[in-house]
């Protein structure tokens, strides 16, 4: 959520700070903003809406100035209006800044500064910072001292960019809980929240860590923590292809990511399973076996379409490790989570890395004496540094908010974790890993497969697309998939959907289907294939219309529905890997044929750096 870009250098500023901020609108925003600054004045435009809004507005502008700062703002604190979108200045205008995260003690330290005799223009938490460093500047402070001081008062997240008139040519940043990196140059110097907004331009960063600033020059950045004390930051090479963010000749960015899961599967697979199908290669989890068969509780930590992977994960560590196991939305097991211990694994669930309450948990964990393991997308990223371990996805970049790519090589990545934990504690036989190695390393083939189905659930879509609620039905690891199946639909298609498991209709849900309803049905696990058929025609009595995605290994079940999917027989534990493609597609071409933004639905972000 928010995104910040920032340059000091010689080059045209306005075109780094726009294309910079295109590169992160898959965060998700409302407004947006920017600041060129030079020694006599701040050029400052901001508007509510989407960057071509703000593009228009500074049609033939070209403000001079060496330093710069942009912003998009996805509201928190005041509603979506111009005077609220970022960036920010203090009462003189000297002072400039734009804020990623929430202050949470802002309104205290706004009444005092009022009581100061300041005066503010917003209702946002963001503006507060700006006259609090200017407070500081009026003690004789110079511009990093008085951010020094003014974060020291903070209590929340943030990440902070800030100008002063008086000071040109330099950048002063801060970071708490909310990402920020510098992109190196050599004669000119990046900020940003994300790396994508600055890969056109440089490909070495370092990365601020939670309670560091940086002052950032044209030829020079640096780091200190907020205490002052000088930090030691070797940069990092990205070698990320940019043409990966391109949509490569697809409609939206999510049906291209759709399109690239056999890829980002094989890509988080590669040299992960032994050659012989005898075990996994995972060097990562360093456990002796003694340490794994200590392990008495697994933890599964996530949240959204990362915690339905989550749910998965779990009915594997049951069925394969016979281990108690328990899948929790992060933000609600930061507060009534059981106690932990040594003999306890914490795994925690995130595509960017950065999710708050993911964290959040990922630090009580530590707290409390849990091994702790990260599966993440993203290097570098604050939950992959501070967990004990880190299994990366490699999906690459993933663009449009609704998580595609992310989810499956999840599943790939925890399936790696579980066949590991079984060879390390003696789980799994031989004959029983040699099996799953080998449908793991037939997944990305059957994705591939299960991806010919586009065109008859596009014409499936087209049919559900008029419908106002669809209900989707499972049982067992079914039922984990219908959940990632409804939040795609509702997320980017508007349309009302929820997964319910199929054996509770009974109870409740069957009160819902009228004539033609729309149900989808899943159907991969044979040993209970034959009750959700039976739960399959309690709908049919009802009227409701069925479209079953059934495997091939389970038998022809057309007669029992209206519409049907067959997909390539797989394993029952990873079936809901080759399920997830034919419910993206749903959610895709239903949100096409009403016409909603795919890539960017309203009110969402991709990355949730707030709780």
């Amino acid at each position: 959520m928010c995104g910040i870009v920032g340059y000091v250098g010689t080059q045209d500023i306005l075109p780094i700070l726009i294309n910079g901020l295109r590169k992160l609108e898959y965060r998700g925003y409302d407004s947006a903003g920017v600041v060129v600054q030079s020694p006599n004045s701040s050029f400052i435009e901001k508007t509510t809406g989407k960057l071509s809004v703000l593009e228009e507005k500074l049609r033939g502008k070209r403000p001079e100035g060496i330093q710069g700062i942009g912003h998009v703002r996805w509201a928190t604190h005041g509603g979506v209006t111009d005077y609220n979108s970022h960036p920010h200045t203090d009462c003189s205008g000297e002072i400039t800044l734009v804020h990623n995260g929430i202050i949470e003690n802002y309104l205290e330290l706004k009444n005092w500064l009022g009581q100061q005799a300041h005066e503010f223009d917003s209702e946002t938490d963001t503006e507060v910072i700006a006259h609090l460093i200017e407070h500081f500047t009026r003690d004789g402070k110079d511009l990093e001292q008085a951010v020094r001081a003014a974060v020291s008062k903070l209590d929340g997240s943030y990440a902070l960019a800030v100008l002063s008139r008086s000071e040109p040519g330099k950048i002063v940043a801060a970071r708490q809980d909310s990402p920020l990196i510098v992109g190196l140059g050599e004669t000119e110097n990046y900020l940003a929240s994300d790396i994508p907004a600055i890969l056109e331009h440089t490909r070495t960063i370092q990365i601020l860590e939670d309670g560091e600033m940086a002052v950032i020059t044209q030829t020079a950045v640096a780091i200190t923590t907020v205490a002052g004390e000088p930090v030691r930051r070797d940069p990092i090479h990205i070698d990320w292809d940019a043409e990966s963010a391109e949509k490569g000749g697809f409609d939206h960015f999510m049906l291209k990511e759709i399109f690239e899961q056999p890829k980002a599967l094989r890509d988080t697979l590669a040299q992960r399973l032994a050659a012989d199908s005898s075990g996994v290669v995972l060097d990562e989890i360093s456990l002796t076996p003694e340490e794994a068969r200590s392990i008495d509780r697994v933890a599964l930590i996530a949240c959204g379409t990362a915690y339905h992977a989550g749910i998965v994960g779990k009915y594997m560590i049951e069925k394969v490790l016979n281990l108690a196991c328990e899948a929790q939305v992060a933000s609600e097991f930061r507060y009534h989570h059981r106690p932990m211990d040594q003999n306890t694994l914490l795994v925690v669930v995130s595509q960017s890395g950065e999710t708050a309450d993911t964290l959040a948990a990922l630090r009580a964990g530590k707290r409390e004496g849990a091994r702790t393991v990260a599966i993440c997308n993203v290097k570098a990223s604050t939950i992959a540094r501070e967990a004990d371990v880190v299994i990366y996805t490699k999906a690459g970049p993933e663009i449009a908010v609704a998580s595609t790519k992310a989810y499956t090589t999840q599943i790939a990545a925890l399936s790696l974790l579980v066949l590991r934990l079984g060879e390390l504690t003696g789980a799994l036989k031989p004959g029983e890993m040699t099996a799953l190695v080998q449908e793991l390393r037939a997944l990305p083939q059957k994705v591939e497969m299960a991806l010919k189905s586009t065109e008859e659930v596009k014409a499936i879509a087209r049919e559900f697309a008029r419908w106002d609620d669809i209900f989707f039905i499972g049982r067992g690891l079914d039922y984990a998939a219908a959940m990632e199946g409804q939040l795609k639909l509702k997320e980017i298609s508007y349309i009302h959907a929820e997964a319910y498991p199929a054996g509770e209709l009974k109870h409740g849900t069957l009160a819902l289907i009228e004539q033609d309803v729309p149900v989808v049905a899943l159907i991969t696990q044979k040993e209970i294939s034959q009750k959700t058929i039976s739960n399959i025609e309690e709908v049919r009595a009802r009227g409701g219309c069925i479209w079953g995605v059934t495997l091939e290994g389970i038998g022809d079940a057309r007669d029992h529905m209206d519409f049907q999917t067959r997909l390539p027989d797989t394993s029952p534990l990873l079936a809901p890997v080759v399920a997830a493609v034919p419910l993206q597609l749903l959610a895709y071409y239903a949100a096409v044929e009403r016409n909603c933004p795919v890539d960017k639905p309203r009110n969402l972000a991709k990355s949730v750096t707030v709780e």
